[in-house]
This record gives structure tokens, sequence and C-alpha cells, in this order.
């Protein structure tokens, strides 16, 4: 997963996943433009399993986070990256067992399918709990995020997760014990995203679980 190798940006054209947009408005009589995102919403879940005491989460790289953490240069006209200089690690990342909402179903059916997908559990809909649903990418998308909480027990594996290779995903599955999780949260050394702090702050603000 971490062997990253002929790494060249160009601009996007055609995505299925983001369409750019340049926005002009007025706001107080004044002019503006704003450069944005079409996007689709997504779902996210924080999975806890009581067998064993320990959180799991998900570590993939996540080209968008490799690409503002490098330096790019121009060869033969085409931008490159160094990927003896700037390694994959740059742009690995740990989260929540995440996904798109790309098809016409409520936002928990999407979840458990990504919670099966991603990290191999069958969990039934009633165990996948509701927890808010925020903006993201306030900047550039503006998407909804619907985040959830389940907990699993090692019953309820089936499979061994990873993601959906056909889509080209390659995604390790993580367990933290509580400790590791708590501690996540402050660690600057690993990329992790709002979702995942918020879902990690909610837990030990509203799960009985102690460390010991």
């Amino acid at each position: 997963m971490e062997k990253i190798t002929d790494v060249t940006v160009g601009p996007c054209e055609c995505s299925k996943y983001i369409k750019p947009k340049r926005i002009h408005y007025k706001q107080n009589g004044v002019e503006k433009i704003w450069d944005a995102m079409k996007v689709h919403d997504g779902v996210a879940c924080l999975l806890f399993n009581t067998t064993r005491r320990v959180f799991i989460f998900v570590r993939q790289f996540r080209p968008a986070i490799y690409i503002n953490s490098v330096a790019t240069e121009v060869r033969d006209g085409v931008e490159t990256v160094d990927t003896n200089k700037y390694p994959a690690s740059l742009g690995m990342t740990i989260e929540l067992c995440a996904g798109i909402i790309d098809r016409d179903e409520p936002p928990q059916n999407i979840a458990k399918s990504e919670i099966s997908e991603e990290c191999g559990y069958d969990v039934p809909l009633e165990h996948i709990r509701k927890v808010t649903s925020c903006r993201s990418g306030v900047g550039t998308a503006g998407g909804t995020l619907h985040i959830f909480y389940a907990e699993v027990t090692d019953e309820m594996k089936v499979g061994p997760g990873g993601g959906n290779p056909h889509e080209g995903e390659m995604i390790e599955v993580v367990e933290m014990s509580i400790e590791e999780g708590r501690k996540l949260i402050l660690d600057e050394t690993v990329n992790r995203v709002h979702g995942l702090l918020f879902a990690l702050l909610w837990f030990f603000e509203n799960i009985s679980y102690k460390d010991s």
C-alpha cells in the first residue's frame, strides 16, 4: 500500500466524484467569486469491538493529503513528485470507516455496507447508532457527513475487510486500545481527520467504557 511511484499532477477535467464550480455572487452589494466543488455526501462510523475492547479504524493512502504534503516540480512539461524524496507515508491516514453516498439509500444503510466492505463486520442496522450530521470541507466542498457509532463483536466478523478491490480500494484495518484511541486525538504525528477526532471525543464523553 505504501509503494507509490510515477506521481504526476494535471487538471481535473472529468470526475465521477467532484464537479468543480466557480460561483459568482454579491454579498451586501459587493461582487465576489468563490471556487468550490459539488460533491457526494458521506457517512463515517466509529466502531468499537466489545469482545477485545478495541477501536476499529482504517488506514489508507489519501492522494489529496499527499499532494498537500509535498513539493512538485515540472519535468519535460509534466508536473511530477519525486517519490524518493517524498514517501507515501506522508499521505497515509488513520480514519473512521467511511464512504460516500452514491446511491439512493438511507445513510445508515450505506454505513452498514461500508462497515462490511472496509472492516469485515456484519452489523445489524439497529446496532448502528446515529450520532449527528455536520458539514465537511466548508471552504471548498460543503457536503454533509453523517456520523454513526456501532459496537461489534468478534462473532460479527465475516470477512477480512480491506475495501472493494474492484474500485481500487486498498485499506488496512487498524485496531487500537481505548488508551491508544485517547492518545490519537492529540497525536499530530498521525494524519487524522476532524470526523475521527469528534467521534473519539464523543465516545469518551458518552460511552461508559473505562480504560481498565
